[in-house]
């Protein structure tokens, strides 16, 4: 994870661009580990937990409409979630992620260890992903938000 991140952080120097994060099933944990850098100030611009739907419409602006059709765990709706986070914040890209981290909640159509990504950049680029991470709860986490930083580094680097 640290050679992953100074990566990025390295990246997002090169441009003098910030990143914020729109976070659902990983409650903070992608801040959290930007911000466990000393020097982050200068790269990590804010971090959203949107965990309800109604957080997402309101801190956000994704459609209820969307929440409706696809649900929270779709990559609709990250797109729209980091959509809104460049809008609401002075970053020039962001990562969103919402899923099923368990152990409980999960469907047939949408299992435990499902997680869903957004990535935007100020220059219009909109990216989504899903992934279907194994283990309990905080290994699923820990593995989106490996997952979403890689994101973020392939956003700023492609």
């Amino acid at each position: 994870m640290e050679t992953l991140l100074a990566r990025m952080v390295a990246a997002l120097q090169a441009k003098h661009w910030m990143l914020t994060t729109a976070e659902s099933c990983t409650g903070g944990a992608i801040a959290k580990a930007c911000t466990d850098l000393a020097g982050s100030s200068v790269w990590f611009e804010r971090g959203f937990v949107t965990y309800s739907n109604e957080s997402k419409q309101e801190m956000l602006g994704v459609p209820v409409a969307t929440l409706a059709e696809y649900g929270a765990v779709s990559e609709a709706v990250t797109a729209a979630m980091a959509t809104g986070a460049l809008l609401h914040s002075r970053a020039q890209v962001a990562v969103s992620v919402s899923g099923i981290a368990g152990p409980g909640g999960g469907t047939t159509t949408k299992p435990v260890g499902m997680v869903c990504f957004g990535w935007a950049a100020q220059d219009g680029k909109v990216r989504t992903a899903t992934q279907y991470f194994q283990g309990d709860r905080e290994a699923v986490r820990y593995q989106a938000v490996q997952y979403a930083l890689q994101g973020v580094l392939q956003m700023l680097t492609d």
